[in-house]
């Protein structure tokens, strides 16, 4: 059962190295807090109210992170090409860190725990659903690095979206897609020289859409690395994570004709 309160808050920092929100975009956020059973969560929307028309709706996963100004920078910047955006959290309680060694324990718990992390980012998705500005008939989801991966698994759920977006997203999954189960069509936008996918897990992947009967489709972009879309990526000094300002940009205007096609 999912409940929410809204509470205004003011609009994130936004990350210069990133492209501004366009001027005249009358961007709200809202923080959300949600309950699934008895924990309490902590998303962020956007949504510009220049109209309360309904729209399409884009959940937002984050990386291993949380639910960051980076995350929610990318909010905003998906509510200004006419979406509402919700950037979920993974972690419960609003949980970010910024200690690589804590994110990882907090990501690979759930990432060996594939049930829950689908019934975490489906309440969100549920949440996102209901709001008022949402047509819930098109909703998409898209994720970084984590984020990436826990988008896969709520597809391979059969949760009803549109689309599908990973940004160097982790591929592999305890839980391969059944055959006519994943609803979603699928982008992966990945790093041509990243070290944290093997060939082999590539590969694994790719064979579980062709047998899962996925409308699938992976942009690989050469000299990028892990984390690509990340101006702060580098500042962890961790071996194969580099922002890519190329990569960043085209994954982008990728992203934007897959998610209207998809929306069509």
């Amino acid at each position: 059962m999912v409940t929410l309160r809204h509470l205004l808050v003011p609009l994130s920092t936004l990350l210069g190295a990133l492209s501004a929100v366009p001027a005249g975009a009358a961007i709200k956020t809202e923080a959300i807090k949600y309950n699934i059973g008895t924990q309490e969560y902590q998303g962020y929307l956007a949504f510009d109210d220049a109209s309360t028309a309904k729209r399409p709706g884009v959940l937002i996963a984050p990386e291993w992170w949380g639910v960051t100004d980076y995350a929610k920078h990318r909010a905003e910047q998906v509510a200004a090409l006419g979406y509402v955006a919700f950037a979920m959290d993974p972690y419960g309680g609003g949980k970010i860190t910024n200690d690589p060694k804590e994110a990882g324990q907090w990501a690979g718990a759930l990432k060996a725990d594939p049930k829950e992390l689908r019934a975490r980012a489906a309440a969100a998705l549920d949440l996102l659903k209901k709001n008022a500005l949402v047509e819930p008939n098109k909703v998409a989801a898209i994720g970084y690095c984590f984020g990436g991966t826990t988008v896969l698994e709520l597809a391979r759920s059969g949760a009803d979206l549109a689309g599908v977006v990973s940004f160097h997203g982790g591929l592999a999954t305890k839980s391969p897609a059944a055959p006519g189960t994943v609803k979603a069509k699928v982008l992966i936008c990945h790093g041509g020289d990243d070290s944290f996918e093997s060939p082999e897990e590539i590969a694994a992947f790719q064979n579980e859409m062709r047998s899962a009967g996925v409308d699938w489709q992976m942009d690989i972009y050469g000299g990028a690395v892990h984390s690509f879309t990340n101006p702060e990526a580098d500042k962890h000094g961790i071996k194969g994570i580099a922002y890519n300002e190329k990569a960043d940009k085209r994954s982008w205007e990728a992203m934007k004709g897959f998610l209207a096609e998809a929306f069509k």
